[in-house]
């Protein structure tokens, strides 16, 4: 990735150059972007040898795509779990206060 005017970067990605501007400050997290895509095509270039160009792209993509939803999917149970157990606290200092 190299820096091109006014925080617009050019970054390489499957031999292609992308001129991608970043909001002041977000950088670090398009870089952090570029390289888990990288990553992301290596893997599914491993798994699929023969795709090439687009259709990589695509699926190592949908597999980021994927592995978001999961981690989304993750976070609000952990999310409803520690609820139960706010709500469980509560109650018990509800009773707890309500008693003489």
């Amino acid at each position: 990735m190299s820096q091109g005017t006014e925080g617009v970067k050019v970054v390489s990605i499957l031999g292609e150059d992308y001129s991608i501007k970043a909001p002041v400050g977000e950088d670090t997290t398009l870089m952090s972007a570029v390289t888990m895509l990288k990553a992301s095509l290596a893997i599914t270039k491993k798994k699929y040898p023969t795709l090439i160009g687009d259709k990589l792209l695509v699926l190592a993509a949908l597999n980021l795509c994927a592995e978001q939803i999961e981690m989304q999917q993750r976070h609000q149970q952990e999310l409803d779990r520690y609820q139960e157990q706010v709500s469980a606290t509560v109650e018990v200092i509800s009773k707890a206060i309500g008693q003489p």
